[in-house]
């Protein structure tokens, strides 16, 4: 049989309020796996816990670009097999009207709030021997480049270089891999500020004429966090409908 399961194995996974990190959370329980979840917003949080199967999942209320709360956060936590790095913003900016302020904002959740996470994780010894990481990043990091998207774009680029450098110094105890999605029908994703015409037309430009669904971006984190993924390490998994062709 391969092993796809999850059985036994707590995993974390931030920016499990919403969106792709929600769905990646309830796909690990149906899995097998204990889940701790983290987001920022509380009523939302709720919900995912309350889809969670299983009985030994734990919700975390943390905004991780705070210090106070992130280290809140990691004296909660028990030792994991697993993260899945979620949490993230986009905000259409057109370079006229970037700032500093804006672009620290996007970074500080995009990228430092991640890479602060993971130092504390293991400078606290809180991975278990073959845990494996995965972290959110874009085909906006990669190789599509929107109007707008140049700040939301480098945040995401940032933490693909920078999780494949950890990639390098973590192996062989620890795996760290990427998932780089395409345009997904998530609450940050899909904005209310186009026609339909205009949406129509964004979805026919892609080979698949759909946007993905977040659990299908899911199924992919749970196979990474899987031991059917032991020898993958340090790859960038593009799963965007074929949008880079």
């Amino acid at each position: 049989m391969i092993p796809l399961g999850l059985e036994g194995k707590t995993i974390l996974v931030t920016g499990a309020s919403s969106g792709i990190g929600a769905a990646c959370a309830l796909e690990c329980s149906r899995s097998g796996a204990n889940v701790v979840i983290t987001g920022r917003n509380g009523e939302r949080l709720q919900q995912t816990m309350d889809a969670l199967d299983g009985n030994r999942n734990k919700q975390v209320l943390c905004d991780l670009t705070l210090e106070d709360e992130l280290n809140l956060l990691i004296d909660q936590l028990p030792k994991l097999d697993g993260i899945v790095l979620c949490a993230g913003i986009n905000q259409t900016l057109p370079l006229a009207f970037l700032s500093r302020k804006k672009v620290d904002k996007i970074f500080n959740t995009n990228f430092f709030s991640q890479v602060e996470l993971l130092r504390l994780l293991i400078k606290n010894k809180l991975l278990n021997e073959g845990a494996s990481i995965v972290a959110m990043s874009s085909i906006g990091g990669t190789a599509s480049f929107t109007l707008g998207a140049a700040a939301y774009g480098a945040s995401k680029a940032a933490l693909l270089s920078w999780m494949k450098s950890a990639a390098r110094e973590l192996a062989p105890k620890v795996r760290v891999n990427c998932i780089a999605p395409g345009q997904v029908n998530t609450p940050m994703n899909v904005s209310s500020n186009i026609t339909e015409e205009q949406y129509q037309a964004y979805q026919d430009s892609i080979p698949m004429k759909r946007f993905g669904e977040p659990e299908e971006i899911a199924y992919l984190a749970v196979f990474l966090l899987s031991d059917a993924a032991k020898w993958i390490a340090g790859s960038v998994m593009t799963i965007d409908g074929g949008t880079t062709l």
